[in-house]
């Protein structure tokens, strides 16, 4: 029946590649084979920098314009069914190099720009991500205020000024001793993602590490 379904979907809604839009098999899993060689994977030495605080964070990707274009269809457009391939390729940073944490969560969008969009894409990575990890994932931080959009602030001092005194705990306890994997879309400077982690660091949990599905930097 499952089948049956699917098929009558597909002659319906074809499956598209998250990247080109092309029509492609649901065997290929959002990516048609030329966008999949052309990605701007990163090598495993090269999946990391460090953000302020000393932290630490991973991605697989840069933030070229193939992925800018696919991105903002993710972010803005209601693409919701990227995540699954968007997750995919943020799982193998992970799979490469074990990695151990307590619990996966995300940087949360503030509750009018949740409520006005409809979904929270980090939120949708971190729930791709912790499911093909066997992970568990669970709301930590909420935005307490709103701010000015990063993207259009020019500096890292701008963004940080910005960003800083803007997340707090949902419940302080679910962090102290744990090992915390935080997701996010897209680092820049990396002003946001410091500050959450810097949060929770302070909030006692042992080890916070940060991902990210592209560095534009």
């Amino acid at each position: 029946m499952n089948r049956i379904t699917d098929t009558i979907l597909d002659l319906l809604y074809p499956p598209r590649c998250c990247f080109c839009r092309k029509v492609i098999e649901r065997q290929a899993h959002g990516i048609c084979r030329n966008c999949r060689e052309k990605l701007p994977l990163l090598k495993k030495g090269e999946r990391r920098r460090m953000l302020d605080g000393g932290f630490v964070c991973i991605y697989p990707l840069l933030y070229n314009e193939m992925v800018r274009e696919s991105f903002l269809r993710f972010k803005f457009y209601g693409a919701v069914s990227y995540a699954e391939p968007y997750s995919a390729i943020l799982a193998e940073c992970f799979k490469d190099d074990p990695f151990c944490c307590d619990i996966v969560t995300w940087v949360p969008l503030s509750r009018s720009k949740r409520k006005k969009r409809g979904y929270d894409q980090a939120e949708l990575l971190a729930e791709g991500l912790s499911s093909l990890l066997g992970l568990d994932c669970r709301k930590i931080l909420y935005k307490n205020k709103e701010t000015k959009t990063q993207s259009l602030l020019k500096t890292g001092d701008e963004r940080r000024r910005n960003i800083k005194g803007a997340y707090s705990l949902c419940d302080e306890n679910t962090v102290k001793g744990k090992k915390i994997l935080i997701i996010d879309d897209i680092v820049t400077t990396g002003a946001t993602l410091s500050e959450c982690c810097r949060v929770l660091k302070k909030a006692g949990a042992e080890m916070v590490t940060a991902a990210a599905f592209a560095s534009a930097e």
